[in-house]
């Protein structure tokens, strides 16, 4: 199984609205530690441009509660459970996983683990999208590796 490609459509996700406008879709896992490091910085997503950044759980809901609060994620997220349909559906090998989804549900992007410079990248085309500043999500020296598997 691989992600799924840039231009195919993006599959449904449950309590999301897919073809309103662009969404960032960030696919994660409480027990991920690279999911941990990358939660602050898929907050500065949704900082940067409020309600389109979702996060897609691999976990129940109360476990992703206590994520967000510990890892200060920050922003929306939907649980994706065993047989974990959703996760499937967009060919999710590693997490964490981040698409970017058009107006009209066409994968526009698509960055599997923590990639600093394809998380900015991802960052101002959703601002080049909203007609938003873009914001870079993380900067050399911030703490981060620029680059770390899932």
């Amino acid at each position: 199984m691989s992600p799924l490609q840039v231009g195919a459509v993006a599959p449904e996700v449950p309590g999301v609205r897919l073809g309103e406008g662009p969404v960032g879709l960030f696919f994660y896992k409480v027990t991920c530690p690279t999911c941990q490091m990358a939660a602050p910085k898929a907050h500065t997503f949704e900082r940067a441009y409020p309600g389109r950044v979702i996060g897609i759980g691999q976990d129940p809901p109360e476990a992703l509660e206590r994520f967000a609060l510990t890892y200060g994620l920050g922003l929306r997220s939907v649980p994706d459970q065993p047989p974990y349909a959703t996760s499937d559906a967009y060919g999710i090998v590693s997490v964490p996983t981040l698409f970017l989804v058009g107006a009209d549900a066409t994968v526009l992007e698509s960055v599997g683990a923590w990639d600093r410079d394809a998380f900015n990248r991802v960052s101002h085309h959703l601002a080049e999208l909203t007609a938003t500043d873009p914001v870079d999500v993380s900067e050399p020296g911030d703490g981060l590796p620029a680059f770390q598997p899932g």
